[in-house]
């Protein structure tokens, strides 16, 4: 895998834009290449993997011939990407998008010449799978379209590809070099059996285009024991999904300071939620490396408990809530039956078997193995997810979003949850694979699980054992204060065990158990910054070499646990640090608006999973936070 990867230098992660129909998301690059798609969901196998290898793992690149790429961005407001290319006779947009609200998966490509000449060259790679089946591809007529399409299938996938006729690239030498007509709707003298049946590694083509001139090609996916489903049409497609980003955002004020990267950090927090289930995926990728050519490279495909309860409370506090009460109904779904059974992170459908494997014949993204697909935490007991989704379900009741019988015995159930393991020690926030410890941002978390438990008793009339509540919630305050800050340190630590800090500290405010301004937070920041910021004001999310988490190698400074910095310096009265802090992470995010994981300031580049929610929801809490603090003084 080695030699492989260092013949193909990856794509920087800035350097890519994210597509969104709220099922799937795949990654374009800036040069035209669809380097990852997994089709129908996010969490289905891929069919365009370069990404996490080379070209040949499956991608689907249009460019000029001879051009480079002027200019690019979202048409305001929205998911879809235009992209200008200049050549020297000519300028071409390409305008990518899937379309929402669709019961098919489509990926559509529009190429439009808007001066002099050009030529737009296609480089077609399906590898379904995460290229473990080579389709076999035969050219067909798609129903209800004049419009020549290639069929592909292997195993249960197939995509039907609708537009010009692509061709296997060994046979474009032969091709006749005709006018548009017969380019683009002719079948080539010399090649009628170029589809029948046939193993199609790489399908190409050159498409010449005078000013005023476009061509569509529409990407559909589908069971290949079915018909091939019949293609959207592109232009009513496009109108479709334009109107559906724009109403989405209307109410979004873009004008106020940062209020361009909070819209579109909004709009990725939208668009990383299946439409139909209600299942919020962490990011949309798996395996991009927290450290380049390191093994920290994780699935992130699933819905985790904690990701999507912190995603729906950003989302409410901007009067988001028809999303998150599609979430609380995948949550009564995904964690039906016994307390016992609850798991921290379900598939986007609230599927329960995420089990971890790796794929060896992919070369990892920089050279990072191992890829993996599923996630082996899905087992663990992390202490915190509880808290955290019990405070969200509180915003949405504090929203003024009515509570039902359901969704009230679910969090008494989870309660219940918390009770039958409140002596039980787990692996963190942060999913650690060492020795399980007592957390102390778990056990504040479990703390607030019960402090939202008594609220809702206190304030909106339910039922439930609140003396027993507030018995446990005691404990835990004393337990907290007497196991979990070390006097000698003057600061919280990670673990009970130990006198490590942890950036998950700074969460400890938000569960009311201290305030931001409390003498043993400010200790506590005191400690972090003296452990885990970096030179470059980055934060790390512990010290990776204290034993707790098992794995080799390192992580550069993880973005969500700054923009906790910069929201506890804001509420904490250093606001000048705050504001400072916040313009130098607001320019880590690239050209569109996108955040990934991690940061590493030496190279200038963004890793880990693209784009990341946590990332994106930490920049809203942090503007959010600064804001009420200036307005307020």
């Amino acid at each position: 895998m080695g030699d492989r990867a260092a013949e193909h230098a990856s794509t920087p992660l800035e350097d890519y834009a994210l597509l969104s129909d709220l099922h799937t998301g795949p990654l374009v690059s800036r040069d035209g290449s669809v380097d990852w798609l997994c089709f129908p969901r996010f969490d289905s196998p891929s069919v365009f993997a370069a990404l996490l290898g080379t070209p040949e793992d499956g991608r689907w690149r249009i460019s000029a011939v001879d051009g480079e790429v002027a200019h690019r961005r979202y048409l305001p407001r929205t998911f879809v990407l235009e992209t200008t290319w200049r050549t020297p006779t000519g300028t071409l947009v390409v305008t990518d998008f899937l379309p929402p609200g669709s019961d098919q998966a489509d990926l559509i490509r529009r190429v439009e010449c808007t001066q002099g000449q050009v030529e737009v060259e296609h480089d077609l790679r399906i590898r379904f799978d995460y290229n473990r089946a080579k389709p076999w591809t035969r050219r067909v007529e798609p129903e209800g379209t004049a419009r020549h399409g290639l069929l592909s299938v292997a195993g249960p996938d197939g995509l039907l590809l609708a537009g010009p006729l692509l061709y296997p690239h060994d046979a474009q030498q032969d091709k006749p070099q005709a006018g548009m007509e017969e380019r683009h709707e002719a079948s080539p003298k010399g090649h009628p059996d170029d589809y029948q049946g046939a193993v199609a590694d790489r399908l190409s083509g050159v498409f010449p285009l005078s000013a005023g001139e476009s061509l569509d090609w529409v990407l559909t996916w589908h069971l290949s024991h079915q018909y091939p489903p019949t293609p959207e049409d592109p232009q009513e497609a496009l109108d479709r999904t334009l109107e559906y980003w724009r109403q989405w955002s209307a109410r979004v004020d873009a004008e106020q300071e940062h209020g361009r990267t909070v819209l579109r950090s909004l709009l990725v927090l939208r668009a990383l939620t299946n439409s139909d289930t209600g299942g919020i995926v962490a990011a949309p990728t798996t395996s991009l490396p927290e450290e380049f050519g390191g093994v920290r490279n994780w699935d992130y495909r699933y819905t985790w408990l904690r990701d999507a309860a912190l995603t729906i409370e950003t989302l409410v506090a901007h009067d988001f809530t028809d999303g998150a009460l599609l979430w609380r109904d995948w949550l009564l779904r995904a964690v039906a039956g016994h307390p016992d059974d609850l798991q921290i992170m379900y598939g986007v459908a609230g599927e329960r078997q995420l089990d971890e494997s790796e794929l060896g014949h992919l070369a990892g993204y920089e050279g990072s193995t191992p890829v993996r697909v599923g996630n082996g935490a899905v087992g663990q007991y992390q202490a915190d997810v509880v808290g955290e989704v019990m405070l969200a379900l509180a915003a949405l009741r504090d929203a003024g979003i009515e509570e039902d019988e359901f969704s009230w015995g679910l969090q008494k159930n989870l309660l219940r949850f918390c009770e039958d393991n409140y002596d039980r020690r787990g692996h963190g926030i942060w999913e650690m694979r060492g020795e399980p410890a007592f957390f102390v941002h778990g056990r504040a978390m479990m703390w607030a699980a019960f402090d939202q438990g008594i609220r809702a008793v206190e304030e909106h009339g339910f039922d439930g054992p609140v003396a027993q509540w507030r018995t446990l919630r005691a404990r835990l305050h004393e337990e907290i204060m007497a196991r979990g800050f070390d006097e000698e340190l003057d600061s919280f630590t990670q673990t009970y065990e130990s006198t490590e800090v942890d950036a998950s500290l700074l969460q400890l405010p938000h569960t009311g158990l201290v305030a931001y301004d409390d003498p043993r937070m400010l200790g506590t920041v005191v400690g972090i910054e003296n452990d885990l910021q970096d030179e470059h004001g980055l934060l790390h999310r512990y010290r990776t070499g204290a034993g707790l988490d098992g794995l080799e190698g390192d992580e550069y400074p993880f973005l969500i646990c700054t923009f906790w910095l910069v929201e506890q310096y804001a509420c904490s009265g250093r606001t000048e640090d705050a504001g400072a802090l916040l313009d130098q992470l607001t320019g880590y995010a690239n050209d569109l608006g996108l955040f990934g994981e991690e940061y590493d300031p030496v190279s200038g580049r963004l890793a880990g999973n693209f784009p990341q929610a946590f990332s994106h929801l930490g920049f809203i809490r942090a503007v959010d936070a600064l804001a009420r603090v200036r307005a307020a003084s």
